[in-house]
């Protein structure tokens, strides 16, 4: 077996963690400042999704990555 296959699967694997861990941290936060300040519940919305775009970015280009190792495009 490649180490190179194995490094990409890792990669995918943990991009998906990290990506999923990143939201919902993202989206407690949300959640808590909207209980304490309902009134800003749509300034924080708006934030929240601009905090969560940044988040997936790395997972997108790990699983990019992930899958040029994969398929063998990386060596």
């Amino acid at each position: 077996m490649d180490l190179t296959i194995l490094a990409g699967a890792i990669m995918l694997a943990f991009a998906a963690i990290a990506g999923g861990i990143g939201n919902a941290l993202v989206f407690g936060r949300y959640l808590e400042g909207v209980a304490r300040q309902p009134e800003a519940r749509g300034l924080l919305f708006g934030q929240t999704f601009i905090g969560i775009a940044l988040v997936e970015a790395l997972p997108i280009i790990s699983v990019a990555f992930g899958i040029m190792a994969v398929l063998g495009i990386l060596k």
